[in-house]
């Protein structure tokens, strides 16, 4: 059998016009960066997008491309704005068709009472798998890498940690440490910063100015997994050392789930 390559990065869709345009405040965005990190799993990318046919299916195509699995959140109900489930049949070249499972566990939570629009929430894409909804039992879907979850938070939060449960994570934890250079500016660690990342192509590393009173200061971050970022770091001071850079450190690598140790709840 071959290796299952451990999941290290997830991303994230925002379903919803009403986010964008103010009437309702977004909520699945801190919550899945700090569900992620004390699973020692990297937010890779989170995108906000209107129910539009066109941009949804573009978008949904293109984490559908990406290596790692997305989360899906919003857009999977059964109203006439509710664009999500045709869009990824869409975007995964198949057709969407009612649920076997889906359509019978609908059936035994309503009766008579599951009419088609509310059967309509099990239409999904040919080969979709059901994501488990704790709350109230109408399920959402997997295809391909995605997991499409609906956009009531209280909702997607049980679904996200059962989804989580079923893939295969990394051993090992994650940690970060930064310096910070006085006065530095990016221009004049152009050289320095291209040798570090290609010495250590297994840590993320960023650059962030930041304006502070008297001028500004520079900071230069590394994160991933402790075994790489430990001596990435000591490369990185070992280097501003060598090339005469003034700097502090302003974090020590540590562990992300201890910096992130408080509850995982509602922001």
């Amino acid at each position: 059998m071959p290796e299952i390559e451990p999941v290290t990065a997830m991303g994230l869709l925002i379903i919803g016009s009403e986010v964008l345009d103010g009437r309702r405040e977004d909520a699945h965005f801190g919550y899945t960066r700090r569900l992620l990190a004390a699973h020692q799993l990297q937010l890779k990318y989170a995108l906000v997008l209107p129910d539009d046919a066109e941009v949804l299916e573009t978008h949904i195509r293109w984490a559908m491309q990406r290596p790692e699995p997305f989360f899906c959140c919003g857009g999977i109900g059964s109203t006439p704005d509710d664009l999500t489930r045709d869009c990824a049949a869409r975007a995964a070249g198949v057709r969407i068709l009612p649920h076997p499972e889906g359509t019978r566990l609908l059936k035994e939570k309503w009766g008579t009472e599951a009419t088609p629009a509310r059967l309509r929430m099990v239409e999904f894409p040919e080969g979709a798998a059901l994501v488990p909804n704790p709350v109230n039992q109408v399920p959402g879907f997997s295809i391909r890498n995605g997991y499409f979850l609906p956009g009531f938070p209280e909702m997607a939060r049980g679904m996200m940690t059962w989804v989580l449960e079923q893939l295969p994570l990394p051993e090992g934890h994650r940690g970060a440490g930064a310096v910070r250079l006085l006065g530095a500016r990016e221009a004049d660690m152009v050289d320095l910063m291209d040798a570090f990342i290609a010495a250590h192509p297994d840590v993320s590393f960023s650059s962030l100015p930041c304006f502070v009173p008297g001028g500004t200061e520079l900071e230069l971050g590394v994160s991933g997994f402790m075994d790489a970022v430990l001596p990435a770091f000591a490369d990185l001071c070992g280097m501003l050392d060598a090339e005469g850079f003034t700097y502090r450190v302003s974090r020590r690598p540590h562990r992300q789930d201890e910096a992130n140790s408080s509850p995982i709840t509602a922001p």
